[in-house]
């Protein structure tokens, strides 16, 4: 009966309820403040904390199959979080996903991302939504304006006809409506489209991520099956990057969730080393313990033997678009929060490259060290 008198209290009284409570009932009440709507008893934050406790975050993560979501989920689950996770997959591609909260935390519901009452099904019982919906090549049924300008869109439309307070859009940091990457330019409208629908929208535009699972780091070690020598564009001398580690980016998104002053802000997230492409490539290959041989290839000859790549009717190794978005400089932002700002200490590329790369190394390096390969040269900010 306790229980059922704290959620039926209104949101005025939450933030006193919190004054004298433990961290988890804190974060749960923050996030619920503002919020006109009657929480199922199953959020009600107990517990001391950890995946066998209640956070109070009852979170709809969609796009949670991807590369991204993944660590997100994990991360929503670690704290104890009920986690809803609309897919369009096959069961079979949901199974790690399960392990990742307690039992009947990670809840899955099948979804049509076209379907106006099938999005608002998949939000009505959470107060937290996280759009991670995203794909890096362009199909006959979803072109990069559905996915990154309609879906977030009618997504965030439907968060704010619920009266959910705390939505939270990823971007890409180098999202601009002038890129030469059509994937980069869908970007920057989708934010807006997102901002116009939902003004307090926490934005998050992550660079260029690597991990596991990655298609940055692992992409440029896989090319070595195509030859001895690595083609760059200018020889990857004029291209900045600045990756970030995606455990970092999962942080900082359930870091958002939990903090009240988040609301309506946009952050950049980077890591804390700033590489020439080159450089970076050549480290890649350095900790891959792999030859390596880069030249300068036109960049209209490099679309063209991407556009061999793009006619796969499976899933395309590299694509035009792809090209132009990993030889982008980029972009700075020194007037946004970033990591720190959400408590978080960016990973350098230099301590997480291993667990990437290892795979990549012949069964004479397989146990070799970091400290056998010398640090990527940094560029200055």
């Amino acid at each position: 009966m306790a229980a059922v008198a704290l959620v039926s209290r209104p949101a005025s009284v939450l933030p006193r309820i919190s004054s004298g409570s433990s961290p988890a009932v804190a974060s749960a009440a923050l996030v619920a403040t503002g919020q006109q709507r009657k929480l199922h008893h199953a959020v009600v934050p107990r517990g001391k904390g950890g995946r066998s406790s209640s956070s109070g975050i009852a979170a709809t993560v969609f796009g949670a199959t991807g590369f991204l979501g993944r660590y997100v989920v994990n991360r929503l689950g670690r704290v104890g979080s009920q986690v809803i996770v609309p897919h369009r997959c096959d069961q079979y591609n949901l199974m790690y996903l399960r392990l990742m909260g307690d039992l009947g935390q990670i809840m899955f519901l099948e979804w049509n991302a076209r379907d106006k009452d099938s999005i608002r099904r998949a939000l009505e019982h959470s107060n937290v939504v996280i759009n991670l919906v995203g794909q890096e090549w362009e199909t006959r049924n979803f072109r990069f304006e559905d996915v990154f300008v309609t879906i977030p869109q009618q997504i965030a439309k439907a968060t704010k006809e619920a009266g959910i307070s705390k939505f939270i859009h990823v971007s890409h940091l180098n999202a601009d409506i002038k890129s030469s990457s059509k994937y980069l330019r869908n970007k920057a409208v989708g934010e807006a489209a997102v901002r116009d629908e939902f003004p307090d929208a926490i934005i998050m535009k992550p660079s260029e991520m690597f991990g596991r699972e990655d298609r940055f780091f692992n992409y440029f070690a896989n090319m070595r099956w195509f030859g001895n020598a690595l083609p760059l564009i200018e020889n990857g001398m004029k291209t900045e990057k600045q990756p970030v580690h995606v455990v970092d980016v999962a942080k900082a998104i359930v870091s958002a969730v939990r903090d009240p002053e988040a609301n309506g802000k946009t952050y950049a997230l980077t890591g804390p080393n700033r590489y020439l492409l080159h450089d970076l490539v050549e480290y890649i290959y350095g900790v891959a313990h792999r030859p390596f041989l880069s030249y300068s290839m036109p960049r209209p000859l490099y679309h063209l033997a991407a556009k061999v790549f793009a006619m796969s009717p499976f899933e395309p190794w590299s694509t035009p678009d792809k090209i132009e978005r990993f030889h982008t400089t980029d972009m700075k932002y020194p007037g946004l929060p970033g990591l720190e700002d959400l408590g978080i200490t960016p990973s350098a590329a230099e301590q997480k490259a291993i667990e990437i790369l290892r795979r990549h190394r012949g069964f004479r390096h397989l146990e070799a060290g970091l400290e056998e390969t010398k640090p990527a040269k940094t560029v200055s900010f």
